[in-house]
């Protein structure tokens, strides 16, 4: 069997690597359709190093959002600095990983590293229509769902001063905002308690979820939570854009104050949670100034009490003066009539008075005065009975009578005197 290779290209010369390569790279640089191309795709593995940028462009299935296409690409140091400041100035944000951008390419192909792209320009207003636009769809699935408006009806206690603070330790808006806090005029009193978190970067979502998990495993404790970050780049905050960060605290239990960034920077967190403020220290102010308003309120119901209080005491001082001043004429007044009274009705009274309680006693003397008249030994010797005397005296036993003794006999009229002749004993 033999093999016919006269239409192959010719095994006697063929080509290096080097110049198949370097084939590539003059047909790439031959055609004009590879210059200055505006593509857009994702960003992703972006780092900066002396002053040059690399990073990588990945388009993705919007079904799955597996990569279907990449390309490496390179922003020159020599242009960098004047594209991440026109970015920064119209998006608040650098280049950064995950965003979406378009971008002005050339394509180049290098005979050891491969095919590439030179970034010489980018739109930021194409990042900025992105960041809307998914921001937008965020709001919409919130919405759907429901939860979009959770944390900010929560009804705040009267006086929030227990406080769960999630900022990165040591931070200088964290700083700021005790300082602040706990320096008030009012000298108010506050209770705080730091739940530290990366606040940058793109483990700043996973971070700051994690921190409010603990604060909700003891949320009877806290009033409220703020989530500060002080002053830095603007890109910085493109990780506060996060679906997943803003669903936890729309649906988060307690009220929740957010102060990260600058009053022009706007972020998800700002449409879901309770209070928007523009700095830690903004946030340390409006807390103080919920508890200046409970103070206040207070305060005024203290004066209220007070004011019903002394007017109700000057009136019973009043009442009090004035029945003091009307106590002695009331009391001479009805002395005065009590002995008119008595003027008038006590003569009558006490001669029908005196005369019953004569009369009374008149009736138990004439009584008593019949009693003894019928006890007395005169009434009995009216009856027929006699008294006998010897020398004197009463003799009521016969046997004591010798013969011989005299014995007077007194009758109820006259007496005599008889001698005893004989006794008569038994």
């Amino acid at each position: 069997m033999s093999v016919a290779i006269s239409s192959m290209p010719d095994m006697n010369r063929p080509l290096s690597l080097l110049q198949l390569n370097n084939r590539i790279s003059s047909a790439i640089v031959a055609d004009s359709g590879l210059r200055d191309v505006w593509v857009t795709a994702e960003t992703g593995d972006l780092r900066v190093s002396g002053g040059h940028c690399y990073l990588e462009l990945i388009e993705k299935d919007p079904d799955t959002g597996r990569p279907v296409a990449r390309l490496r690409a390179v922003i020159w140091a020599s242009a960098f600095a004047r594209i991440s400041a026109e970015f920064v100035a119209s998006t608040g944000q650098r280049l950064v990983s995950d965003i979406r951008i378009m971008a002005c390419v050339n394509v180049n192909f290098h005979p050891v590293f491969g095919l590439s792209a030179v970034i010489t320009a980018v739109n930021p207003e194409f990042t900025c229509g992105d960041l809307l636009r998914r921001r937008r769809l965020m709001i919409e699935r919130l919405t759907a769902e429901g939860i979009i408006d959770m944390n900010r009806t929560l009804t705040w206690p009267d006086v929030p001063w227990r406080v769960a603070v999630i900022s990165a330790k040591g931070a200088a808006g964290y700083g700021d905002f005790i300082t602040h806090l706990y320096n008030n005029p009012s000298r108010l009193r506050f209770h705080t308690r730091l739940f530290p978190a990366v606040l940058q970067g793109e483990s700043a979502p996973r971070s700051i979820i994690s921190a409010l998990d603990r604060i909700a495993a003891d949320d009877e404790d806290f009033d409220c939570v703020v989530i500060i970050r002080g002053g830095g780049a603007t890109g910085d905050l493109a990780s506060f854009d996060d679906y997943d960060l803003a669903a936890n605290v729309a649906q988060f239990p307690v009220p929740v104050i957010v102060g990260i960034g600058h009053e022009r920077d706007v972020t998800i967190l700002d449409y879901v949670a309770a209070v928007r403020v523009k700095t830690p220290t903004a946030a340390a102010e409006w807390l103080i100034g919920k508890l200046d308003a409970a103070l206040a309120k207070v305060r005024d119901l203290a004066s209220e009490i007070f004011r019903a209080a002394t007017s109700r005491v000057s009136g019973g001082l009043q009442q009090l003066a004035y029945c003091q001043g009307l106590l002695p004429s009331l009391v001479l007044g009805r002395v005065q009539r009590s002995l008119e009274a008595l003027n008038s009705s006590v003569p009558d009274a006490l001669v029908h008075l005196v005369g019953d309680i004569l009369r009374r006693r008149r009736d138990r003397l004439d009584s008593a005065a019949q009693l003894l008249d019928a006890l007395s030994p005169q009434s009995v010797l009216r009856r027929g009975y006699a008294i006998c005397r010897v020398d004197g005296h009463a003799v009521a036993d016969a046997s004591l009578l010798t013969p011989g003794a005299i014995v007077t006999t007194t009758l109820a009229r006259g007496s005599f005197e008889a001698r005893v002749i004989s006794d008569n004993k038994q």
